[in-house]
């Protein structure tokens, strides 16, 4: 069951401006991860659930995040239907992020008030996530549409909340360009929690590009 509604997980996604992607298989190694995010000021964690077995791990980070990290928000990624949907709220996730416009998927999360997310590519699919009740909507691959996209849509459709995932780094310049557009917060993965950090266990090194990232965000913003 989710700990957070989804007007809570939104307007926490809003103010933080950042969510942390990650997905390892190793749950010792995923619970460093998600402590040096959340030392470093995170406050939601989109587990994305590529692998195999990848529900037990979420079960048992988010069991973590509970018992020893209070205020941190929960998520899942990389859901393509329903029924993995309703497996990871039955596990306690607190919203749900989808590649692609799936219907079916918002039927079984707005039942619970959950928070999702769907990976749109134009008017038409944002529209239609809004009609279905998206808060948030998960532009996805956001390399490709680009910030231009963003302030293009933001025209005419003010209301419109953004979160770009994929394209975006912690370069303030990259940052700059895509709240500059009016994004809400975006999604970053491997830009942030990088290979080579998990390869040298640099945790310590994560927790400090998550205050520096956070910290550029907020300037961008003030």
């Amino acid at each position: 069951m989710a700990q957070y509604s989804r007007i809570e997980v939104a307007t926490i996604m809003k103010e933080s401006g950042m969510v942390p992607l990650f997905y390892h298989p190793d749950i010792a190694l995923g619970k460093k991860v998600l402590k040096a995010c959340y030392d470093g000021g995170a406050r939601l964690m989109e587990f994305t659930a590529r692998g195999d077995f990848a529900f037990e791990v979420f079960s048992e980070l988010n069991r973590y995040a509970i018992e020893k990290l209070p205020g941190m928000i929960m998520g899942v990624g990389s859901i393509t239907d329903a029924a993995a949907a309703s497996l990871f709220m039955q596990m306690g996730a607190n919203f749900i992020v989808t590649p692609s416009l799936r219907e079916d998927i918002a039927i079984v999360c707005n039942r619970r008030k959950v928070l999702w997310s769907p990976g749109c590519g134009s008017l038409t699919e944002i529209n239609r996530a809004e009609e279905l009740g998206c808060e948030i909507v998960k532009l996805f691959p956001g390399a490709i549409y680009g910030p231009g996209f963003v302030k293009g849509i933001k025209g005419p459709q003010p209301w419109t909340s953004v979160m770009p995932t994929g394209g975006v780094s912690t370069d303030e310049e990259n940052l700059r360009a895509w709240f500059g557009a009016g994004v809400t917060c975006v999604g970053m993965g491997s830009k942030l929690i990088s290979k080579e950090i998990l390869a040298d266990q640099n945790f310590a090194g994560l927790e400090s590009l998550v205050v520096e990232t956070l910290s550029k965000i907020k300037k961008i913003r003030a």
